[in-house]
């Protein structure tokens, strides 16, 4: 990893200090500044973490540039076509897919631990009808804690493994719940003889009253959606997971603040602010308009859900949910529904129009996912909760990853101090 390369810092009137290059398998090198506070009594300041690499990660890559998702170097794409979430989130925390007989034992360990303890299911009634959902499940996931107080044997390894089925399987039955509480519809208990993403479907749309049988179609396309959402690499709930994690919490703390994190808006926003903006423009009778405001800067109006900050020119996950949108629209006979219709319209135009090609607003895996999400009848409330059930697997294999790697400490970032330097206090200045 240690390249013989070296960079040099040069500050006037002291001697020059010498930095190791560290190489990626993928990616920039980085330069190893870890002694750099012992060696020059100085600090890089880098806001917003741009720059610095907090960790090292075999889990996932990306390359915004390239428009390059890779899951323990496995593509994206090839996962989305040919493995199911599970497998995906298998992978995430063993670093290999599982063969037939790994497969099988997971999905069972997975299967085993759906259900939640009667007293965390009366937890809801704590809550008004009303919540936001991330707050409800913030709660909630934050409990498990309570109830899991074996999950602290951090270094035991079957205990590591456990707690990783533990929170893989609930996170359907508490995002399901959160739903149901909200619209005041009783719970539907976890079915065994569903899959992970046909059992989240049965949970959140069934009703005691009628039998449910899911949508083979519908559930290939939550189970991409699921896929899609697994593992980003070190963003803002990621690297939350791995800060809280540095303190030696328990692993169900750790995910409730990532999905603390989660839920604001500039993470886990874009989706619902699409649909919402989709809304507003409402029929493709009115898009011309709309489209000369994005074009005007003095308006404010933007299009929500096209380009994307990090995959700068193409984004591999939104040509997966492309093809999984126009085969639930098929399934479900939605070609020619008001809004399916405007988002279709809206995707050709951004795809032909040159504001829109040289700007690179290209409609990303935000406005997919916003369509898809409606079309499975999934509320705009609960589009962040989608995201925080299928992130936990990756938040859960960083997490583990975290306690494995050698130079595992408190995290402990520094500061820029701009406040008022050193004053003395008198007694004059006492009321």
């Amino acid at each position: 990893m240690v390249s013989e390369r070296k960079a040099t810092l040069n500050i006037v009137g002291e001697p020059a200090v010498h930095f190791s290059l560290l190489v990626p398998t993928h990616g920039s090198d980085c330069l190893d500044i870890r002694t750099l506070g012992a060696r020059t009594g100085r600090f890089a300041y880098d806001s917003g973490f741009e720059s610095t690499a907090s960790c090292k990660s075999k889990i996932t890559f990306v390359d915004g540039e390239k428009g390059e998702l890779l899951h323990h170097g496995y593509p994206i794409e090839q996962l989305a076509e040919q493995c199911d979430f599970l497998g995906v989130a298998y992978l995430l925390k063993h670093g290999e897919l599982a063969d037939a007989g790994q497969k099988v034992a997971f999905e069972s360990a997975i299967r085993k631990h759906t259900s939640l303890h009667e007293q965390m299911v009366k937890f809801y009634q704590g809550f008004r009808r009303d919540a936001d959902p991330m707050a409800v499940m913030v709660g909630v996931v934050g409990a498990l804690s309570a109830f899991n107080h074996d999950a602290a044997d951090f270094f035991d390894t079957a205990q590591r493994n456990l707690n990783f089925h533990r929170i893989v399987a609930r996170m359907p039955t508490i995002v399901a719940m959160a739903y149901k509480y909200s619209i005041g519809e009783p719970f539907m208990n976890p079915c065994a003889d569903f899959g992970y993403a046909a059992n989240f479907l049965h949970m959140m749309f069934a009703t005691p009253r009628e039998e449910f049988r899911p949508n083979p179609v519908l559930v290939r396309a939550l189970d991409r959606l699921f896929i899609v959402f697994a593992d980003q690499g070190q963003d803002a709930s990621t690297s939350t997971v791995r800060m809280a994690g540095s303190s030696g919490a328990n692993p169900f703390a750790c995910v409730s603040a990532a999905i603390a994190c989660l839920s604001g808006p500039a993470h886990s926003g874009a989706s619902e602010a699409c649909l919402a903006m989709l809304q507003e423009v409402g029929d493709t009778s009115r898009l011309g308009g709309f489209v000369a405001r994005a074009r005007d800067k003095s308006d404010g109006f933007t299009f929500s859900g096209f380009g994307h900050p990090v995959y700068r020119h193409f984004d591999p996950r939104a040509q997966l949910l492309r093809e999984v949108c126009d085969e639930v629209q098929q399934e479900l006979g939605l070609e020619q529904h008001r809004l399916f219709a405007l988002a279709k319209a809206l995707e050709k135009l951004s795809l032909e129009d040159p504001y829109f090609v040289e700007e690179d607003l290209y409609p990303s895996v935000d406005f997919y996912s916003a369509i898809l999400q409606k079309a499975l009848g999934i509320p705009m409330s609960m589009f962040a909760c989608i995201q925080a059930l299928a992130r936990t697997a990756g938040w859960m294999a960083q997490w583990e990853e975290m306690l494995a790697d050698s130079e595992y400490k408190i995290a402990r970032p520094r500061q820029l101090y701009t406040g008022v330097n050193r004053r003395d206090l008198s007694a004059a200045m006492l009321p």
